[in-house]
Order: C-alpha cells, then sequence, then structure tokens
C-alpha cells in the first residue's frame, strides 16, 4: 500500500528533477510541447462537438426533406438552419431560382437534362465546401500526431548528446553523473508521448465521424437531383396522357 500512494509523488518530484536537468533547448521543447498539448486539446474537443451537431442537424434536416412533400416549405426552413444539408439543399434552391422556375409541387414546368447536370453540379460542390469547412483545423491535430514524436526524439537525442558531452569533459563514468542529463532528455519524448498518442485516438475518431457525414451528405445531394429527376419524368408523362 505505502508503494502505491507513493507513486504519483515520486512521477511528480522525477518529472521536476528531469526538466530541472534539462537544458535550454530541452526545457524549450517541453515548455513547447506542453502549450501545443493544450491547444490540441481545445481544438478536438470543439471539433469533436462541432461534428457531433453536425451529423444531428443533418440527420434532422434529412429526415423533414424525406417527409415534406412540399420543397418550398424546406427552401424556407433551409434559411434558418445552418446544417450542412440545410446548406447544401440551399445551394440547390439558389441554382433553381437561377432557372427562373418554381420548386416541386408549383405546378410549373420540370427541369431539362442540361439544368439537370447542372444542378448535380451545383449539390457536388455544396458538398464539398461543407466538408472543407468542416475539416477545419485538422491540419493542427494531424500536426501533432505526426510531428509530436519527432520533436521528443529531436530532444532525446539531444540531450543525450548533450549529456555524454559533459560526462567527457568531467572525465568520471558513474550512474549520478549520467542520470541528470538522460532523465531530461527523456522527458521530452514523454511528453511528446503524452501529446501524440491522444491526438492520434481523436483524429482517428474524428476522421470517421467526418466520413460518416461525407457518405450522408453524398447520399443527400443524390436524393435532391434525384427528387428532381422523379418530377420531370412525370412532366413528361403527363404531357403524353395530354397528347393521347
Amino acid at each position: 500500500m505505502s508503494i502505491a500512494f507513493s507513486l504519483p509523488p515520486l512521477a511528480t518530484n522525477g518529472f521536476v528533477y528531469a526538466f530541472k536537468n534539462s537544458d535550454f533547448v530541452g526545457q524549450s521543447i517541453c515548455v513547447g510541447l506542453f502549450l501545443f498539448s493544450i491547444v490540441i486539446w481545445v481544438v478536438m474537443l470543439e471539433k469533436c462537438m462541432t461534428l457531433k451537431k453536425a451529423a444531428r442537424d443533418t440527420a434532422e434536416f434529412i429526415r423533414q426533406f424525406k417527409e415534406n412533400k412540399s420543397p418550398l416549405f424546406l427552401k424556407n426552413q433551409a434559411e434558418n438552419d445552418r446544417s450542412p444539408a440545410a446548406r447544401v439543399f440551399e445551394a440547390a434552391c439558389a441554382r433553381i431560382d437561377e432557372f427562373r422556375i418554381e420548386l416541386p409541387g408549383s405546378g410549373r414546368r420540370a427541369l431539362r437534362d442540361d439544368e439537370l447536370e447542372v444542378l448535380k453540379g451545383t449539390v457536388e460542390q455544396a458538398v464539398e465546401e461543407q466538408i472543407v469547412m468542416l475539416e477545419k483545423r485538422m491540419i493542427v491535430i494531424s500536426t501533432a500526431v505526426s510531428a509530436g514524436p519527432f520533436l521528443g526524439l529531436f530532444g532525446t537525442v539531444w540531450g543525450i548528446t548533450i549529456a555524454f558531452t559533459n560526462l567527457a569533459l568531467i572525465g568520471r563514468a558513474d550512474i549520478q553523473t549520467l542520470a541528470p542529463g538522460v532523465s531530461g532528455a527523456l522527458l521530452t519524448t514523454v511528453i511528446a508521448l503524452f501529446v501524440a498518442i491522444p491526438s492520434l485516438v481523436f483524429y482517428n475518431i474524428i476522421s470517421s465521424q467526418l466520413k460518416n457525414l461525407t457518405v450522408r451528405l453524398d447520399n443527400f445531394a443524390s436524393e435532391i437531383v434525384a427528387q428532381f429527376k422523379i418530377e420531370q419524368l412525370e412532366a413528361i408523362l403527363q404531357a403524353g396522357r395530354e397528347r393521347k
């Protein structure tokens, strides 16, 4: 039991001891990594919450899109909805306004083939723009994953080099002479792993959330085009019946 309770203060004292025995370069790397870890945690938590809300709002808007027969109602709804799906639908409505026709269900003509192709390109571009916005600051997390360990390795190699240089200058090889420099050198690796490991876990979680949301938006874009395509086919069939 005494060992269990003595470990935390021992670890704390070990970190303090290692930091004090680091040179300026090692201490700078440790402080920089510590400050960077704070930024990383803020970015990761903000990104997770943002994607969770975006996924929830997107699912709700897609549900309304499937349940409502009047896209005109959804057009008004999208103006007050900030979800990625609403932004994609709003882009489609803006393009349709340029065609100078009404939304399906209004009794106006359906889209022509060339207009459908333009609409398809519009919604695909809108999806890409939303994904780019959702991927903001992902570079910060990926940098922590890739660069963190290398910074730690650099600090360790630097510290060990300095430790052995001092050892050669002193001319005495014993554990008391070597330990301070080596402990300070290894501290940078410990802090770097503390930054990189959580960043890697959250990066995979966030990437999975982004992938799922991208698939949903791509499918939603296809549904928008499909709905107008159905309107076009219905208009063709109706024209055929009238000629008969």
